[in-house]
């Protein structure tokens, strides 16, 4: 017994050894996020079914979080900004919230407001997690499209608009006296498109007819004494749908447009647009942005929801980090990165898919505001006879794989080009002809994900097999990084008539080399210098480019980030600022140095 502890000394320092050995992933999200999105109403008569979630209020209510979506019938619930729990409300409107507000006034009590049609009581509680409401005893015109804002000594303004013609408004209530009207109403801002032109309408902001944005989505944030005021424009179904800022120093104004607008912007990637959002602080002092973005498959209104770390800098800029802001994102509870791109790289772009049976695959397009473009893909098969699909894997949300069944038959297979180590998974499902309308309980994807490294032995890193778990677009981490160049996804039931994936997206790290650095690159303002024409030269083993502008070298706040182009035109500039540019390459193994920063006048 005396060498007892002689013995256990060397098993304890091997075990403490493996432990250490063993990489620590950390907690991380991936926009869209990863939520149960409520299937709408709209275009109900039509046929039409699929979800949306979009013009997103969240609030933090003593140390947890709340956050409200139009026409979800209800709101949902989060002690840590990434795993979100519906609710569904006792009270509430009787056709859902249509673009809601909502606020925490000093701890004590949530307002909310948003009634589809235009106008009706403000609700609040003081235990929303319970789901009970009560009505105020007064009506409020106007509330279509609002903010609630109650400032620190207790005033409160309403602000609201959503028009292509009329500015954004306010008009202050009395909240100690059922939020009846003072009579103070103003008008504040409006869109000048000749000058800003992101605020242009379209995709890419250009539109062959129509020239006015729409302004929408007003929010206020109060910072440091200051009010910054943000707005969405031009159209929430465009990949260019983003937020700026007026900031004055009163909740009534005057306030001033901000240099560096839009200040959350993602019009490039998979998953496009960052507009109608909110800016709310975590309980631990960092700002986000939860902002709506375009999917635009199924109908215009489709939409999802996207968070996005928010910063103040030393000029009092507002500004949002949408940088790879569709890759996994360190969580909110990182000390030093939260909301940061975490350097897992896209492992499963372009790679070799096969498919167990297909119904049909669609590449659609939404250059214009009006009617979609497809295109039907023919029916291709392998070597092998199996059959081919070219849309999983494309980085594009908007083209869709259909299955003959939904059923524990259907499979996709995907060979990536290079065989990588696999932190995560973002399987996103696409609603064809679901069937299903308005919100539905008990909804759930069952699936199994295996990986091999010869396509021929596998091992299941993946069970939801039994799942209860309804995610439309589900992310997964792994506990430890897997080595494969094979992933193969294994359905079981999911939501709806059909089984339809969009893209399945594989995260990780290659085990080659970074690109290079981007040379040659070139940025031409043109005679409207609202236009930008960039080109740079291909880098070897390239996947993409992320395209970086600011109003100053250390300022670069805005990105986009697009595959396999040597040359980009953009139309997103304000008329009369001077900008700077940069540019990287990236692949699966990593990012690029960035290049010279370019100065255009």
């Amino acid at each position: 017994m005396k060498n007892f502890k002689y013995i256990i000394t060397p098993i304890a320092i091997l075990f403490s050894f493996i432990l250490k050995a063993q990489e620590v992933v950390p907690k991380t999200y991936c926009n869209p996020l990863d939520i149960d999105y409520t299937y709408m109403v709209y275009n109900s008569s039509k046929n039409i079914s699929y979800r949306s979630g979009a013009d997103p209020a969240v609030i933090e209510y003593r140390g947890e979080y709340y956050m409200f979506v139009t026409r979800s019938f209800g709101y949902w619930h989060s002690k840590n900004l990434i795993n979100w729990e519906f609710i569904k409300p006792k009270q509430w409107f009787f056709e859902g919230s249509n673009a809601p507000t909502a606020f925490n006034y000093k701890d004590s009590l949530v307002y909310f407001a948003g009634d589809p049609a235009g106008y009706g009581s403000i609700l609040y509680t003081d235990d929303p997690k319970k789901g009970e409401w009560t009505p105020t005893a007064s009506i409020s015109n106007n509330i279509q499209d609002s903010e609630l804002f109650i400032d620190d000594d207790g005033k409160t303004y309403l602000y609201w608009g959503s028009s292509n013609l009329y500015p954004l408004k306010v008009k202050m209530l009395d909240k100690d006296d059922r939020f009846l009207e003072t009579g103070v109403q103003k008008e504040l801002i409006n869109l000048v498109e000749e000058e800003h032109g992101w605020e242009r309408f379209g995709e890419n902001n250009f539109h062959p007819t129509l020239k006015e944005g729409y302004m929408e989505g007003a929010s206020m944030t109060k910072h440091n004494g200051k009010y910054y005021l943000q707005y969405a424009a031009p159209g929430t179904q465009f990949n260019v749908y983003a937020d700026a800022a007026y900031v004055g120093d009163s909740p009534l104004g005057p306030f001033k447009y901000m240099k560096n607008n839009p200040m959350s912007f993602k019009p490039g990637g998979f998953t496009n647009g960052a507009g109608h959002g909110i800016t709310m602080k975590q309980t631990n002092g960092q700002y986000w942005h939860f902002a709506t973005m375009a999917l635009a498959s199924n109908s215009h209104w489709e939409r999802r929801l996207a968070m996005f770390p928010t910063y103040f800098d030393e000029d009092g800029l507002m500004y949002t980090n949408t940088s790879y802001g569709d890759y996994p994102l360190f969580g909110p509870d990182h000390s030093t990165k939260a909301g940061q791109h975490t350097g897992w790289m896209l492992l499963s772009y372009k790679g070799k898919v096969t498919v167990s049976s297909s119904q049909m695959q669609i590449k659609k397009s939404t250059s214009t505001d009006k009617d979609f473009e497809i295109t039907e893909m023919p029916l291709k098969k392998n070597e092998q006879g199996e059959i081919i699909s070219e849309v999983l894997t494309d980085e594009s949300p908007k083209s869709f794989w259909v299955a003959e069944a939904n059923d524990d038959k259907q499979w996709v297979e995907i060979e990536m080009k290079a065989p990588g180590n696999i932190y995560a998974f973002q399987l996103n499902f696409h609603d064809h002809e679901a069937g299903i309308y308005t919100r539905t309980e008990g909804l759930r994807h069952r699936f199994t994900l295996e990986i091999s490294e010869d396509g021929k032995n596998w091992k299941t890193v993946v069970d939801r097999s039994n799942s209860y778990k309804d995610a439309p677009n589900a992310y997964i981490t792994l506990n430890q990084p897997v080595k494969a160049e094979f992933v193969r996804y294994n359905n079981v039931k999911v939501p709806g008539n059909n089984l339809a994936l969009s893209e399945i997206r594989v995260f990780g790290k290659g085990f080659g080399k970074k690109p290079a650095r981007v040379n040659g690159f070139k940025v031409e303002r043109q005679e409207d210098r609202r236009d930008v024409a960039l080109s740079w030269q291909p880098v070897k083993g390239a996947q993409g480019y992320n395209i970086r502008w600011g109003i100053a070298p250390d300022k670069l706040y805005q990105s986009w980030l697009v595959y396999g182009e040597t040359q980009h035109f953009m139309r997103s500039l304000d008329r009369d600022t001077k900008y700077y540019f940069s540019i990287e390459a990236f692949n699966e193994n990593g990012i690029s140095g960035r290049s010279e920063i370019l100065p255009i006048d």
